[in-house]
């Protein structure tokens, strides 16, 4: 199942891909969805419907917005791809690297990014993102990480490097800055996935192919991650989990890779859709 919010920014309406790709109207079920929705039953709720055939059709819309409304937080891992970790000269971790980002960072998948005032090193990530769907709080083991997804979704990680790392602190900085999580187009269920762990990602700047990885290389598994970040904090539903980005990115080419005003950037992740945004300017 493909769930997903159109409409202009702060009133986007709940939607899910039908039969013959029609866009399906949800607003009969929910106001919106959001954690209150996927804690609630609500993906049965919209299967039924679909069962019965007793959705409209969505009324034309113009944009897509992120396929989760207001994330309560979006926590994400660093170096989690071995050839990323390679072109950034960093070792290796040995449990996941934790960071967090703004959840107000969060924009639709073909929103405008704004490159930050005074930078010089915007940088793009390909990720899959993961949509928590139920508590998660000290879980036994990874394997039970499974029952608190409530789907997937691309993700573009978008950075400032020199705000990252060469400005002290903590990389919070150079992650949180407006417009800096497109996601979706869809919030695509786990039955339909199938395996997280073989899915390709690909990320072109300008038309020109910057990433192309698969996520059976990732250092920790998404069902490991979502494990190990409910020992430390409480994952609560609507929550956004971004899992790593694969080699290519602009940090590890060189200073002319950097995004500009001007340039368009092209996301996809098998099977959850594709993404493209312009770079604005702030």
């Amino acid at each position: 199942m493909k769930l997903l919010r159109v409409g202009p920014p702060g009133s986007e309406r709940p939607c899910v891909m039908g039969p013959g790709d029609r866009v399906l109207d949800l607003s009969s079920l929910t106001t919106d969805i959001d954690g209150a929705f996927l804690a609630g039953g609500g993906v049965d709720r919209v299967r039924t419907a679909l069962a019965e055939g007793s959705l409209p059709e969505a009324e034309p819309y113009e944009r897509i917005g992120a396929p989760v409304a207001r994330p309560g937080k979006v926590v994400c891992i660093g170096l989690n791809y071995s050839d990323h970790a390679e072109e950034t000269g960093a070792a290796l971790p040995a449990e996941p690297v934790v960071f967090m980002k703004a959840s107000n960072t969060v924009v639709g998948p073909d929103d405008e990014v704004l490159v930050p005032r005074l930078s010089v090193k915007t940088d793009y990530e390909v990720e899959l993102a993961v949509v928590i769907g139920a508590t998660a709080r000290y879980l036994s083991s990874p394997e039970e990480a499974a029952g608190v997804i409530a789907g997937y979704a691309i993700s573009n990680d978008v950075s400032e490097r020199e705000f990252q790392n060469e400005r002290g602190g903590q990389w919070d900085k150079g992650k949180s800055c407006e417009t800096f999580n497109p996601l979706g187009p869809w919030l695509v269920t786990p039955d339909e996935v199938g395996d997280p762990q073989a899915l390709g990602l690909r990320l072109w700047v300008n038309g020109e192919q910057r990433q192309n990885g698969d996520t059976k290389n990732q250092i920790f598994g998404v069902h490991h991650v979502i494990w190990y970040l409910s020992q430390f904090m409480v994952l609560d539903p609507g929550d956004v989990v971004n899992t790593g980005t694969p080699a290519g990115v602009a940090l590890g080419r060189g200073p002319e890779a950097y995004l500009r005003a001007g340039d368009v950037v092209e996301v996809e992740v098998d099977g959850l859709g594709r993404q493209r945004q312009r770079m604005g300017q702030a």
